[in-house]
């Protein structure tokens, strides 16, 4: 079985609280952390949350962390030698019941910084870790993360201006939420942050869960948010497709034809979506590359070279210098 054919299999799984745990520490001590929340996250039941850290990697030198118990949900900070101003806030998946840590958050944080761009991975809580409100607890981490970047850019060295959002899979579905329900009331300011806005410049979205609704929604990611039998408002009020607005910012979409666990109709949806309203959206859509393949596809693999693809995007529009 297949690194891509396990991930499958575990995010299809009902089981995916009990993954084994190798570590209940910070990720690494010398990672620069910064908090979401000045004190206890908002939904808190009292339920014990204990961080887990499941490497699927057999060789210590390429990682493959999948995190669960995110009781306190953060940002990690990675900075590029030569800063060009703009920032991403990077969003792994997981189908909402584990955090792809390294293949969707530092191999992302990697090249992204190589391009002059500040990263911030977040790790944003799991909706079924016991949560009130679960359905809005992964969207609060993400509009706090916003605002939060906003709000210390001068302290960061960005522009509060070119500050984008690129998801994975059900981080897709969270970088798509942000991108269109970035003025929605989902908690109760905190401190100074919460004036900042939280709309990103520009959103890019790789193999995302876009429907919650639709006969081609990712099953496991829509119960692991909403819980097992949601109603139908429910399901599609959390559709990123049909959220799409004039404030929804420049949309990149990318997906595999051969994804045979999130279809591409959910990007395609989306992208149908975004010029309905006339707003900007490039939609790649490759013949082979499956699901979960972050940036470690080989070369002669069509996906390979979606963050080239990227990177005129956000060239062409202004998060960072042509």
């Amino acid at each position: 079985m297949t690194l891509l054919d396990r991930r499958a299999a575990l995010i299809a799984a009902a089981g995916l609280a009990a993954l084994p745990s190798l570590s209940t520490a910070q990720i690494t001590a010398a990672d620069e952390v910064i908090d979401l929340w000045p004190g206890p996250p908002p939904g808190g039941t009292g339920a014990r949350i204990v961080r887990k850290i499941d490497d699927q990697s057999k060789d210590p030198a390429k990682p493959d962390r999948w995190l669960t118990g995110i009781d306190r949900p953060i940002l990690v900070v990675r900075r590029p030698a030569r800063p060009n101003g703009a920032a991403m806030l990077v969003v792994p998946g997981g189908g909402y019941g584990f955090l792809s840590y390294d293949n969707e958050g530092t191999s992302q944080a990697a090249w992204l910084n190589a391009r002059g761009i500040t990263a911030f991975i977040l790790l944003y809580r799991l909706p079924g870790e016991g949560w009130n409100q679960r359905e809005d607890v992964p969207l609060q981490d993400a509009q706090r993360a916003m605002r939060i970047i906003r709000a210390k850019a001068v302290q960061f060295g960005v522009s509060k201006d070119r500050i984008g959002v690129l998801g994975f899979s059900a981080g897709g579905h969270l970088a798509g939420s942000i991108a269109t329900r970035h003025g929605e009331k989902v908690y109760d300011p905190v401190d100074a942050a919460d004036r900042e806005a939280a709309r990103p410049d520009l959103a890019a979205l790789i193999y995302p869960v876009v429907s919650l609704d639709a006969p081609f929604t990712h099953d496991g990611s829509r119960d692991k948010l909403l819980g097992e039998g949601a109603d139908v408002q429910a399901r599609r009020n959390r559709s990123v497709e049909l959220r799409v607005d004039a404030a929804t910012p420049p949309l990149f979409l990318v997906h595999a034809s051969d994804d045979g666990l999130v279809p591409p109709a959910n990007s395609i949806a989306l992208f149908q979506a975004m010029e309905a309203a006339k707003r900007p959206v490039a939609l790649h859509i490759f013949e082979d590359g499956g699901h979960g393949f972050g940036v470690r596809l080989p070369k002669e693999m069509q996906a390979a070279v979606w963050p080239e693809l990227l990177t005129t995007f956000a060239a062409k529009h202004g998060l960072i210098p042509a």
